[in-house]
């Protein structure tokens, strides 16, 4: 089974309100950029053949410099993304497209995953891959630990109170069949049509398709503030300390 990766890492971080263009996805944690430990996790996933990586047209020759300096081997090619999320998943894929054209080898499974995830692990990639395989699609998700509550008809005032234990707070790596993944992005391209995330797209235009739940642990945040990244230092450091830990015994 192969699977080929879409790293979308295009986004501006206006929450991380970071000037002179820097982006998000080059902050560092534990003395390496976000993305940099983004694409270990997919560099090591046994599932992983290739990794497909969207930025900003001014960050492509800094990251391309990255991924040889730090020796990925997996990644095909940076592609410039586009002015929304969607686009650049869409630019990626077309890329995947002209490479089934050239080789006439057609990937069992595309998964799109943030950038700016950097703690996603290589055995849940596997796992992801492998639901795929079996159920057509498959997204990591956890379970709200706040209550979540409905805004009411005035803006100012709440509404109704959802229940808890049919919520799930979605993540990424969202993973799909190729041709369901790429059908989904020719579609919404030719419909204009603009979704949150792939998960929305499938749904959409496969509503017939199932998509498999796996719940991951609370690690695999996305870097979205500017307290996310002293958070981002503590998972770090808790997963190093566990991997320590279980080496010793």
């Amino acid at each position: 089974m192969q699977a080929v990766a879409i790293i979308a890492a295009s986004g501006i971080g206006k929450r991380m309100q970071l000037k002179g263009g820097v982006s998000k996805q080059m902050l560092q944690i534990a003395g390496y950029p976000v993305i940099y430990h983004t694409l270990k996790a997919f560099e090591n996933a046994s599932t992983i053949k290739e990794i497909y990586i969207a930025t900003k047209k001014e960050a492509i020759a800094s990251l391309e410099e990255l991924v040889k300096a730090s020796g990925f081997k997996k990644v095909k090619r940076v592609i410039e993304g586009g002015l929304e999320r969607q686009d650049s998943v869409n630019n990626c894929i077309k890329a995947i497209e002209q490479e089934i054209r050239s080789s006439a080898q057609v990937p069992d499974v595309i998964m799109v995953h943030d950038g700016a995830r950097p703690f996603i692990q290589s055995h849940e990639i596997d796992e992801i891959a492998c639901l795929t395989i079996e159920h057509g699609a498959c997204v990591p998700a956890n379970r709200p630990k706040d209550t979540i509550k409905h805004i009411g008809s005035h803006p100012g005032f709440f509404g109704e109170t959802l229940d808890r234990s049919k919520l799930l707070q979605v993540q990424t790596p969202q993973s799909f069949l190729s041709r369901l993944l790429i059908q989904a992005h020719e579609q919404a391209e030719l419909e204009q049509w603009y979704a949150t995330d792939d998960a929305a797209l499938v749904e959409r235009f496969f509503p017939e398709q199932n998509i498999r739940i796996l719940e991951t642990g609370y690690h695999n945040i996305k870097i979205t503030t500017p307290e996310d990244i002293r958070l981002a230092e503590a998972i770090y450091n808790g997963m190093t300390e566990k991997i320590e830990e279980e080496e010793k015994n």
